[in-house]
């Protein structure tokens, strides 16, 4: 008997572009990218609600490959938003698609959506001959300041986000900056809650940054949104490129602070709770708890909570406060979920300060409770403050 141990080395190029008007005629950078990978063919898929939001879009997409360095096989408009991640209908669906063109993977799978849109159509294209090269092309805040520069994919299943999925580096990112003002106005600051987010655990002065300029992201001024997507977008990046853990094999995973409860209250409402209205609450809470406990100095609940409504969230919802059949609160059973997810020992990160995160391995369930009384007063108060 006998035992030999090999190391595989990996590197993986993240192509990450920020650009506007991608497929414009005069726009260079999604050619230079694809002719960088040296793919033969390509298949676009583009999410409902994007086309209809951009009538023409489906026209520039097939003139811009017309004269484009690869083969256009196909261009489909297919459904979107979180529905398409309940189940594997959508995924099923692409598999055909490439299938029938006959897709191998040197060639292209072009995604056009909002982030649940990218992480099925990813699956489906990470799955697919063990890994088709995906393009992706994120359409909404969310998804161009964190989801879309990520490298997984994923649907969820029972009962549990992101249940089924993959680690899998897109073959680029494009950043299309036009996208960003045709979403709801609603949805585009919401989706902000993921920079909030980053900064509080990786960046300081990106969060004074927001905190200055308040007034002009709640108001969406094209430029101030764009600065905060393209700086948020590349702490995400630099995060998974050089944190060391890009593939979450350990049992930390920073840059989902405020998530234990959000995808647990995702899945308490049916998912009628958007994603980053349930992020919203879960740093809301996360960021109480670290005061709270002596973690954190006490202004930082008070400034993410002032941030928070100044940006249209809520730091409240009625999930909270829903009981399992044994009286507790329903959302605690997201912290073992969390924990299961990872694997090993639960690991929360809370904040020490703002832009410093540490991570915790006991979350006191009755300080969260008191945390949900205090965020249910000033909700129902309409206070900002702490």
């Amino acid at each position: 008997m006998s035992r030999h141990d090999f190391q595989i080395p990996v590197t993986f190029k993240h192509r990450v572009v920020f650009t506007r008007g991608a497929f414009d005629p005069e726009n260079g950078e999604l050619c230079a990218i694809l002719a960088e990978g040296r793919g033969r063919r390509a298949l676009v898929l583009i999410e409902e609600a994007v086309a209809a939001a951009w009538p023409g879009l489906v026209t520039e997409v097939g003139e811009y490959f017309a004269s484009g360095p690869v083969e256009l096989r196909g261009l489909h408009v297919l459904p979107g938003g979180e529905a398409v991640k309940a189940d594997d209908l959508l995924v099923r669906e692409v598999w055909k698609l490439l299938d029938a063109v006959h897709l191998d993977r040197h060639s292209y799978a072009i995604a056009i959506g909002g982030g649940a849109f990218l992480d099925a159509v990813g699956f489906a294209a990470a799955t697919a001959h063990r890994g088709v090269r995906m393009v992706r092309f994120p359409t909404t805040t969310l998804s161009q300041d964190d989801s879309g520069v990520g490298v997984k994919c994923a649907i969820n299943a029972f009962g549990k986000k992101n249940w089924i999925g993959s680690f899998a580096v897109p073959f680029a990112v494009i950043n299309d900056f036009r996208f960003l003002h045709s979403q709801p106005a609603e949805t585009a600051r919401a989706g902000l809650i993921e920079a909030v987010k980053v900064a509080l655990v990786k960046d300081r002065g990106f969060f004074e940054w927001i905190e200055e300029n308040l007034t002009a992201l709640g108001a969406l001024e094209p430029g101030v949104l764009e600065e905060c997507v393209e700086r948020s977008a590349l702490l995400h990046a630099r995060h998974i490129s050089g944190g060391g853990d890009p593939f979450e094999s350990g049992s930390s995973r920073p840059l989902d602070y405020g998530h234990w409860a959000a995808h647990k209250l995702e899945a308490l409402t049916a998912h009628r709770l958007p994603h980053a209205q349930a992020v919203a609450v879960g740093v809301a809470l996360d960021s109480l708890y670290s005061a709270r406990t002596g973690m954190a100095p006490p202004d930082v609940a008070v400034r993410v909570l002032r941030m928070l409504p100044a940006l249209g969230m809520a730091i409240y919802h009625p999930a909270l406060d829903w009981r399992d059949e044994t009286g507790g609160r329903s959302v605690l059973e997201g912290l073992d979920e969390f924990r299961e997810h990872l694997g090993g020992e639960l690991t929360v990160l809370m904040l020490s300060g703002i832009g410093c995160g540490v991570d915790v391995h006991e979350i006191d369930a009755e300080r969260v409770a008191a945390c949900i009384d205090e965020l249910r007063t000033l909700h129902s108060g309409g206070s900002n403050g702490v």
